[in-house]
């Protein structure tokens, strides 16, 4: 006899039902340690950020987006950079299969990951002219121009380049953004080099329908979802809708933060990233493959939550681990 009350994972929930018309499986690109950190108002010892991502890749996650080679005057919680990254070098070999990409906001930038041996670099892009100027004071044209020597000397370099696009559903100061202007930028990341597209929903306003008909935009320009990864944030709940509508439509790459980190520093709209946990359990649900152990997981966003003074915002950490 024992007074031990199982939990729900240990009682096999949520109850894995497969579904007709979505991926066995999918690949999570974990960005607590970078975008979720970016934007939260305590800035954490290096030596907790690196533990952070070890237990990451402890968790099972194999893309972990560790870092930004971003000034210091506009990301300071990132400042560490060439401290943190070298620090990371063992990981890899403990986790077959990890990759640690780093943002680089420029060619100063890539030379600061190259001189670390990065293997994974992202590059920013903005859909729309207003926050293109506001987040990378250039115009959309200007900040193609200015990526397109960073994404060939990677690739020279043997560096993998994935593109983010932000603001591909709504924008706080232009409203929603067409279509057609989406793809056109997103197409001419790609066609420079980079070799996985990010779709983001950066202040939130994304419905499944407008998920369905940007996929099928890039589909008729001849981009298929092998090569797109969607980045949804929750601010008006519907992430996880979105990301069952783009699975649906064939991507299997999906951007989550651990514990609900962040947001975006540029736009005060925009609230946290879609979850980690939270889109766990909807995978588990559904039958789909993550190679991630949701309790680990979530027992670390729990310790995160204690050394950024609040409580974790997931509602899967909260309901596994407990607020406290």
């Amino acid at each position: 006899m024992t007074d031990h009350e199982p939990t729900v994972l240990e009682l096999g929930l949520p109850a894995p039902v497969r579904s007709d018309g979505l991926p066995a499986r999918v690949r999570i690109h974990e960005v607590g340690p970078r975008d979720g950190l970016q934007n939260e108002s305590v800035a954490l010892p290096v030596e907790v950020k690196a533990e952070f991502i070890a237990r990451l890749a402890a968790a099972g996650l194999r893309t972990v987006e560790a870092t930004s080679f971003v000034h210091p005057k506009w990301v300071p919680q990132l400042a560490d950079a060439e401290e943190l990254f070298p620090s990371l070098a063992e990981l890899p070999g403990r986790y077959p299969g990890l990759r640690l990409p780093v943002l680089v906001p420029n060619e100063r930038g890539l030379d600061r990951a190259l001189a670390l041996g990065a293997a994974d670099i992202a590059v920013f892009a903005s859909a729309t002219e207003t926050f293109a100027r506001r987040n990378l004071n250039r115009s959309v044209a200007e900040s193609l121009e200015m990526f397109a020597p960073v994404v060939r000397r990677a690739t020279e370099s043997g560096v993998s380049v994935r593109g983010y696009l932000s603001m591909c559903f709504g924008d706080p100061w232009e409203g929603p953004v067409a279509t057609a202007q989406v793809v056109a930028v997103g197409t001419a990341l790609l066609e420079q080099g980079c070799t996985e597209l990010s779709l983001g929903d950066t202040i939130g306003t994304g419905t499944p329908g407008q998920v369905e008909a940007l996929l099928a935009a890039f589909g008729d320009a001849g981009v298929g979802p092998e090569r797109l990864a969607v980045h949804f944030h929750d601010t008006y709940g519907q992430a996880l809708a979105n990301t069952l509508a783009a699975l649906r439509c064939g991507v299997t790459v999906v951007d989550s933060s651990a514990g609900g980190l962040g947001g975006c520093p540029y736009a005060k709209s925009a609230t946290g990233n879609l979850a980690t946990e939270d889109l766990l359990w909807m995978l588990q649900g559904l039958g789909i493959e993550t190679g991630v152990d949701l309790a680990a997981l979530a027992g670390t966003s729990h310790w995160l939550a204690g050394h950024m003074g609040r409580p974790s915002p997931s509602r899967a950490v909260r309901a596994l681990v407990g607020s406290g």
